[in-house]
């Protein structure tokens, strides 16, 4: 059944890249980025991938487009933070499986690293999914914060997209764990969603 679904999921992301290509990524990069966890680490190898194929010109394009879906994406989740307010998540925020704790996490990462905590955390799996809504309700600084917000996501994506294309360079080598790779990491983060919800809903 789980292998089912992530095979799905694969063939989702794979033919969406490959009919819209760079705007595909865009799209999808964005959808990650309104904490809904659809997995960076599937869409930008499949990129690299078309990079070796041609379907995309280059790195730095596939990585761009990564990036500016990061960004696109991060607007309504920072806004929904920003007009909602810490008082408005203290208070429902269990329904939305965002808790005190999760807020006062992020005061303590702003008040340790200070605007360059939204850098890291689009550097960490799972959390830079979710990111964009305590920087809304700590109303950090909107051009600083979809500043660091790019240049945390182009690393991220040129790394992603590397890794897409070191395996498409040895494709006939390696085809046989292409999709097992996708799959490991899809469950991975599955699995890791699976964990926050849980101790969430838990915790409430």
């Amino acid at each position: 059944m789980v292998d089912q679904i992530l095979s799905v999921l694969i063939a989702f992301i794979e033919k969406f890249i490959s009919t819209f290509g760079v705007f595909g990524i865009s799209i999808l990069m964005a959808i990650e980025s309104c904490n809904i966890p659809l997995p960076s680490e599937a869409i930008l190898p499949f990129a690299g991938y078309l990079v070796t194929i041609g379907k995309i010109p280059n790195i730095h394009i596939a990585a761009l487009f990564g990036a500016l879906g990061c960004v696109l994406g991060s607007i309504p989740s920072y806004y929904i933070g920003y007009f909602g307010g810490r008082a408005f998540f203290e208070k429902y925020g269990k329904y939305l499986l965002v808790s005190k704790k999760d807020l006062d996490n992020a005061d303590k990462w702003v008040d340790k690293y200070g605007d360059w905590a939204f850098f890291l955390c689009r550097m960490l799996p799972v959390i830079r999914t979710f990111i964009s809504l305590p920087a809304g309700i700590l109303k950090a600084r909107k051009r600083t914060f979809f500043t660091l917000t790019f240049l945390g996501s182009l690393i991220w994506s040129y790394v992603l997209v590397y890794v897409g294309i070191k395996l498409g360079e040895n494709f006939n080598t390696l085809k046989h764990i292409w999709h097992k790779f996708d799959a490991v990491i899809i469950f991975a983060c599955v699995v890791l969603g699976i964990i926050y919800i849980g101790k969430h809903i838990k915790h409430n």
